[in-house]
């Protein structure tokens, strides 16, 4: 058995996957939703797991994180693999990949409990515009938008880093006049392109923040560089979720995201079925 890894919030898989179920069953492999923080679970039921919308791990981190571990010694095959999933929750991996020449947005890494004031660290680095996020996060959850004159948002930013390792980046002008790029991998091959252009006067992307998504065809270019960072991704995927700009500097990486992407089968229902067949075919 298959399980196809929830949280509570969609307990029957989001609409986008749920026609996984009915592809895996058709190549004879049966599947089903399982929410991976449910205490009832048997987990050496499953022989994979695959991680699907657990949108609120973010939430729980170090449960998340033992449950990996629990799942792990159970002997239970994951996709993602276990030691991609551990180095995609934590935004260190961007600085990796930067150290690896990946193009990455201009970023102060704060260490939770880092005394600098905001206002500091913007000076530091003469910026007059710049975006707030937690190091572990999803769904842009503790993420906003801050300029020099940082007002309350002082004290959002010192309540934030005492709990939580902190990324500010400087703010990408692309992202709001051209939008973002989603790059959707299966089985480590390039599949289908969707562009994201946040709502007027916002910043994020995310349609459950305002922003929108369609189908788009990206230039070889862009499909090119999220190649080469797939591949420098510590080990081959199921899945995975490239999500970048294109900048006067070249494509620009905002994420990985090889944990729990939306992957817009809706726009591109045969990457549904091709990622059915690469599950199948891993046993």
């Amino acid at each position: 058995m298959i399980g196809l890894v929830t949280y509570e919030n969609a307990p029957a898989l989001t609409d986008d996957d749920r026609p996984l179920i009915a592809e895996l069953e058709g190549l004879g492999v049966p599947s089903r939703p399982v929410m991976w923080d449910d205490p009832a679970e048997r987990w050496s039921d499953y022989s994979t797991l695959v991680l699907r919308s657990p949108w609120n791990y973010h939430l729980k981190p170090a449960e998340f994180v033992e449950w990996l571990g629990v799942i792990e010694a159970a002997g239970v095959q994951l996709w993602n693999p276990y030691e991609v999933v551990r180095w995609n929750m934590h935004k260190r991996y961007m600085r990796d990949l930067e150290a690896r020449g990946v193009l990455i947005a201009d970023t102060e890494w704060i260490a939770r409990a880092e005394p600098a004031p905001l206002s500091q660290v913007l000076a530091r680095r003469g910026w007059t515009d710049a975006i707030i996020k937690p190091a572990i996060s999803a769904s842009a959850t503790d993420t906003w938008r801050t300029t020099r004159d940082v007002g309350a948002d002082g004290l959002r930013y010192r309540e934030l880093v005492e709990r939580a390792d902190v990324l500010v980046q400087r703010t990408v002008p692309e992202v709001l006049s051209a939008g973002e790029w989603s790059l959707m991998f299966i089985d480590s091959t390039y599949s289908h392109g969707v562009i994201k252009r946040p709502a007027a006067g916002d910043f994020r992307v995310q349609t459950e923040k305002g922003g929108s998504a369609a189908p788009a065809v990206p230039p070889r270019t862009v499909v090119e560089s999220a190649e080469r960072i797939v591949a420098m991704i510590p080990a081959p995927c199921l899945y995975t979720r490239i999500d970048g700009v294109e900048t006067s500097q070249g494509f620009m990486l905002m994420e990985v995201e090889a944990i729990e992407p939306l992957l817009f089968f809706a726009f591109e229902p045969r990457a549904c079925a091709a990622m059915a067949r690469a599950l199948a075919a891993r046993g």
